[in-house]
């Protein structure tokens, strides 16, 4: 039966466990331990923080650890609980998409990449962004889960807060706008206290994960707004979770279809795939033909 299926009983993402979870953890133990490390009076301890945050000539001289480790370092309480609150309202969402293992790789990718930028901006502009200013924080990995949860998203309307105090709805697509803008003109300011170039590094590494990686052998068309489709006939109907950047809808199968019949030939070659290549394999017409079952089964 269905019902005894582990997909059809709950989702296998529990948010206590998740990986979001795990990061935000990971950045509140390290932030912990840089306050212990403060007060140390022994120099070679205290510098600690200064060999793991991202310095544009430790990076030439070959230290490229500090990529990864300065996402996990923070200048105070309100830029971590910042960073932390993004990383867990968009990294659950573009985890239960791509899968834990795809999520990281995303994350610590687009961390990278915006610091790199931030790097290269010192090193070709020294007296415009610092010749040597260390750079901490999650927020280049951050902005790379929300460019990626808008591209897997791109219609879906979404509501943030500026200065974590004024709600403003829009849609996902135009929240990469915005954040893509400030980041921009956040680097013609001289010597900012932001990086904004690891922003913009980290949204532009999110849009080409999604677009090269998850969705490669579709096209990147960003702003084309797609005429709605009149309603086709549907074996039960099935509410979206949001418009892809790439994907169509598809319909699910015949209203003719006997349900045996659907089950045999569109439910169970799934259940398959499942069980040769995992969950996160399936195509988004394959996620829907499971609700579609789901939801007939859940009125029986």
């Amino acid at each position: 039966m269905l019902e005894d299926r582990s997909y059809m009983r709950a989702t296998p993402y529990s948010p206590r466990w998740s990986a979001s979870v795990i990061l935000v953890t990971i950045n509140a133990v390290v932030f912990g331990l840089q306050l212990i490390l403060a007060l140390s009076p022994n120099p070679a301890i205290f510098g600690i923080s200064g060999w793991l945050a991202l310095t544009p000539s430790h990076l030439a001289q070959g230290k490229l650890w500090e990529l990864f480790t300065f996402q996990f370092l923070h200048g105070g309480p309100t830029h971590l609980i910042f960073n932390c609150a993004m990383l867990w309202m968009f990294g659950r969402v573009v985890e239960e998409r791509l899968g834990r293992a795809d999520f990281y790789k995303l994350y610590l990718l687009s961390g990278a990449i915006g610091g790199l930028l931030q790097a290269s901006c010192s090193w070709v502009f020294p007296g415009h962004f610092g010749r040597d200013t260390a750079t901490v924080g999650a927020s280049a990995g951050v902005c790379g889960l929300v460019a990626a949860f808008a591209a897997l998203n791109w219609e879906e309307p979404i509501t943030t807060f500026i200065a974590m105090i004024f709600p403003v709805t829009m849609r996902a697509k135009y929240l990469v706008l915005v954040t893509a803008v400030v980041a921009v003109f956040g680097m013609l300011e001289r010597r900012s206290q932001i990086a904004h170039a690891a922003h913009l590094g980290g949204l532009l590494a999110g849009l080409g994960y999604i677009h090269f990686v998850t969705f490669g052998h579709r096209s990147l068309n960003l702003w084309r707004i797609r005429p709605r489709a009149r309603p086709r006939p549907e074996l039960v109907k099935v509410n979206s979770p949001g418009k892809s950047l790439w994907p169509k809808r598809e319909q699910v199968a015949d209203d003719s279809m006997p349900p045996a019949e659907f089950i045999s030939r569109e439910v169970d070659p799934i259940l398959d795939k499942i069980s040769a290549h995992g969950i996160h394999s399936l195509t988004a017409r394959e996620r829907q033909i499971l609700e579609a079952a789901r939801a007939r089964m859940g009125k029986r």
